[in-house]
């Protein structure tokens, strides 16, 4: 329940409960690109799953050997039931450990990061996303139950300690409606407020957290139905809004985290973005019921002169085979191009890497014969690694 539809993706409930008895296909692997040295050792896709279906997962990419597996979870930690849980929302890497958020299952799941084999789970109702800072992770709450209600309750901010897992929650800062992303700058803690559940009277208020008293110390107003925060080089915070998928329309704010005030309002589209240097890549999927489509755009914005460069960073026409674009990463050295794509949100996506100058590179599938690897359903969020994942057959 990661992405933008909000409202639409709860209409869904029906059809994905159709496909509970459905087996997650096995762990496969293939190779899908030349293999490639460097700092960078692979990356890991978390996929959300069908709401309701259980179907979580992630996939592994090892740049060494080029080759994609699908869906490592199950072979690694035979002993958990229901394996990764419910609707895979965010993936996180912090020291030797590997965070996923898991939405409607309520709880984080950490792993070894060399093995992926589980460590702990942390109880959180409705967990959305996770940041770190020292040994402090935080996590946004909805707090409530996973349901439109005009009177959902007011999220909140829990705060862990990363070397006292078993610790539980430590303590819990009341924020926003429905929070989402965060992002730290300083002693200073930015959430996202969406209010998704309490449409159509969103919430358009960023909550920032003072670290040292995990207090709430200011209220940004900015746009309805915020979603993603992104930090620049230069003091300014990124926020995308998706407005009300009809008559408001997504745009991007930008925040002095200096003053904590906005400063500019980008009639640019965003579902999601990141940021590569002095480059902030952005896509968006947006929603229109009225439509009942979704308008699907590119761009890099300059975040020093805070123009657009470009409209589209897939140069060769590649574009017209995504259909519904559902995560987004720049490799932090090659400045390759990650786009997975959700399709139709019930069937398995896709994956395809780009050069820096928008060429494709490589893809998941490799082909579109019914056997080929895919990623899982609805591939969610990219986190790469310096630690290569060790292979299956080293601890069985």
């Amino acid at each position: 329940m990661k992405h933008h539809l909000l409202l639409p993706i709860l209409l869904l409930l029906a059809t994905a409960a159709c496909r509970q008895d459905e087996p997650t296909p096995p762990s496969s692997s293939t190779t899908v690109a030349p293999g490639a040295n460097g700092p960078v050792k692979g990356f890991f896709l978390l996929n959300e799953g069908n709401m309701g279906a259980n179907k979580a997962s992630i996939d592994y990419f090892d740049y060494a050997s080029g080759t994609y597996t699908r869906d490592i979870y199950p072979g690694r930690n035979p002993g958990v039931v229901k394996e990764l849980g419910d609707v895979g929302n965010d993936i996180q890497i912090h020291g030797n450990k590997l965070y996923a958020v898991i939405n409607c299952s309520h709880f984080v799941e950490i792993m070894d990061l060399h093995t992926a084999r589980h460590v702990a789970r942390v109880s959180i109702p409705n967990c959305r996303y996770i940041a770190f800072k020292g040994d402090r992770a935080y996590v946004s709450s909805y707090a409530g139950p996973v349901q439109l209600d005009p009177n959902a309750r007011l999220g909140y901010v829990a705060r862990l300690d990363t070397a006292r897992l078993d610790a539980g929650v430590l303590d819990t800062c009341v924020v926003g409606y429905q929070p989402e992303e965060m992002a730290i700058t300083g002693n200073k803690l930015y959430v996202a407020n969406s209010g998704g559940y309490r449409a159509p009277n969103y919430d358009q208020t960023i909550s920032v957290i003072d670290l040292e008293t995990f207090k709430v110390v200011k209220t940004i107003t900015a746009g309805i139905n915020l979603h993603r925060l992104e930090l620049d080089n230069h003091g300014y915070l990124y926020a995308s809004s998706r407005g009300n998928y009809r008559d408001v329309h997504s745009k991007t704010y930008v925040i002095d985290t200096r003053s904590d005030l906005v400063t500019a309002v980008l009639d640019l589209p965003n579902s999601d973005m990141t940021l590569r240097g002095d480059s902030l890549y952005i896509y968006s999927a947006e929603w229109s019921q009225l439509a009942n489509r979704h308008a699907i755009s590119y761009a890099i914005l300059d975040t020093r002169s805070r123009q657009v460069v470009s409209r589209s960073f897939i140069t060769d026409g590649t574009d017209k085979l995504i259909q519904t674009p559902s995560c987004l990463a720049v490799h932090p050295v090659t400045g390759e191009i990650l786009v997975a794509d959700a399709r139709d949100y019930i069937t398995p996506g896709a994956l395809y890497c780009f050069s820096p100058g928008g060429k494709l590179n490589w893809k998941v599938p490799v082909s579109t014969e019914s056997s080929a690897v895919t990623t899982g359903d609805i591939p969610s969020r990219i986190v790469f690694t310096r630690v290569a994942l060790e292979p299956l057959d080293t601890f069985q």
